[in-house]
């Protein structure tokens, strides 16, 4: 008996070739974002402060650091001509070098998603096989410390199989070129069947070609099970470090625009790294010893509750910061020359030309 082209389309609609199990979830409700670690694994903290040393001898730049420095900057600026920083008289050099303490607290929080995947044959770890543990007892290697690192895991016994409510299991869905119809419009002639006077080459005049999207089936694949009429249903446990970062720089009044320094190189005075680290007490600048409290308070409250503290490491840098008075040609002006690279902030420059690139 003759079939029609829909009753041919409907025979190669083709299930999944493994067994369809409509599995029940696994008893593991919900999905949770930043899950508190256990009370054995929230740290401790030290007991004793840091000693630090205090009798460091800070030097100041000289006058022909400043001048190359100064000179320096000029040549990087197309409009800027080098001949006040050659030609200027120094009036005075003041230091004000100033300190930059950084914090830096490495955390590992988890999380659990509910995820929904296409089956690919895989071995399925169901429920049933045994126990779902904790998210926190699920071991995991620490990567580098102080790096931003995620990591996915899928947990186990937490895996399930479901038919695809898309396709209804059958891995194809209706073309939605052609609806199923196995043929399309033809794009040559307007579907008219005609080009002028001329029947249409590509339809032979049917105003219809095959479809091109099904290839003439009338399905395609489902994309939500990607043709496989099954769903893997599974908990994922993503592991998150992350280094979480307070810093503070102390202000000296001296004018210049403490945004700058974050781009500034330091010398670094003071290192202390451990699994919590004391807030430091004894260093000379007391805005120092007060940013350190606050720091190491805020973190302790902000991620002691939600994620696991693995190591802190808190440091203190000195920035070089040198006020430049000078003058040059019977008037004073100022610039400021600051960290070890000596980078250069001028709010004021004696001499510009205006350049026109044609």
């Amino acid at each position: 008996m003759n079939q029609t082209p829909s009753q041919v389309n409907m025979d190669q609609t083709i299930g999944p070739s493994a067994p369809l199990l409509c599995d029940t979830d696994p008893p593991y409700e919900g999905e949770g974002r930043n899950l508190p670690p256990p009370p054995d694994m929230v740290p401790g903290r030290g007991t004793e402060p840091p000693v630090i040393q205090t009798n460091w001898n800070i030097p100041a730049i000289s006058e022909g650091i400043a001048r190359e420095a100064f000179i320096e900057y000029a040549a990087s600026k197309c409009c800027y001509s080098k001949a006040p920083a050659k030609e200027m008289v120094f009036q005075d050099l003041q230091s004000f070098n100033t300190y930059r303490y950084r914090l830096e607290t490495f955390t590992e929080s988890r999380s659990t998603v509910n995820k929904v995947e296409p089956y690919r044959g895989e071995v399925i770890d169901y429920h049933m096989n045994g126990v779902i543990p904790l998210p926190w007892d699920i071991r995991v290697e620490v990567p580098d410390m102080f790096k931003d690192t995620i990591k996915e895991i899928k947990m186990p016994y937490t895996s399930s199989l479901k038919g695809c409510s898309v396709c209804g299991c059958g891995g194809r869905r209706p073309c939605g070129t052609c609806n199923g119809s196995t043929r399309q419009r033809c794009l040559g002639c307007g579907a008219n069947g005609r080009i002028g006077t001329q029947r249409c080459s590509l339809c032979s005049g049917m105003s219809t070609i095959i479809c091109q999207t099904c290839g003439g089936i009338g399905t395609v694949a489902c994309r939500n099970c990607e043709g496989k009429g099954q769903l893997l249903s599974y908990v994922e446990l993503q592991v998150e470090w992350k280094n979480n970062i307070f810093e503070y720089v102390a202000d000296q009044k001296s004018g210049f625009p403490t945004e700058l320094f974050k781009s500034a190189d330091g010398e670094r005075l003071f290192v202390d790294e451990q699994h919590m680290v004391y807030p430091v007490v004894s260093f000379p600048d007391y805005a120092i010893n007060e940013a350190s409290r606050n720091a190491v308070e805020q973190h302790h409250v902000q991620f002691a509750s939600t994620s696991r503290i693995l190591r802190q490491r808190q440091t203190i840098e000195l920035i070089f910061l040198t006020r430049v008075e000078y003058e040059w040609r019977g008037k004073s002006y100022c610039y400021y020359v600051y960290g070890n690279d000596h980078q250069v902030y001028a709010e004021k420059y004696p001499r510009k030309c205006c350049c026109t690139i044609i």
